[in-house]
């Protein structure tokens, strides 16, 4: 029997397919295993630092009900614990930066989380995550 154009390579003229997709037992990508949904915001907020009186204004690149990246002149080392305030609603949360900052064109931008759940911080209701 000649096999048909349509078969898939390494198909078996008159097999059925086992039912196992390879795209059922593939690994999830990031987006999957990521806690929450993000959400592309521009907004002004205020970095307070220990040992430093005076706030740095920055603003959000990205946001989400469990952090947000933020775009500052200047990094702000892994690890580093600090205050973000919401300069329109005043509310301030703290955070801790969970990867070394990556420059870009607009300035350095750092992955903050949390430390307690604040998931209207950003004045967004955020849908639960399906994972």
């Amino acid at each position: 029997m000649k096999p048909s154009p349509y078969a898939k390579p390494g198909a078996i003229a008159g097999a059925r397919p086992t039912g196992v997709r390879p795209g059922l037992t593939r690994q999830p990508t990031a987006e999957e295993r990521r806690r929450a949904q993000r959400v592309l915001l521009r907004m002004p907020v205020l970095v307070h630092l220990p040992n430093n009186p005076k706030g740095i204004e920055g603003f959000t690149h990205t946001v989400s009900a469990t952090g947000a990246m933020i775009i500052l002149r200047e990094g702000i080392p892994q690890g580093t614990k600090f205050i973000v305030e919401n300069p329109k609603t005043q509310q301030k949360v703290e955070v801790n930066v969970v990867r070394p900052p990556q420059m870009n064109q607009e300035g350095s931008l750092v992955p903050v989380e949390f430390l307690s759940p604040a998931p209207l911080f950003w004045n967004i209701v955020f849908p639960p995550n399906p994972n």
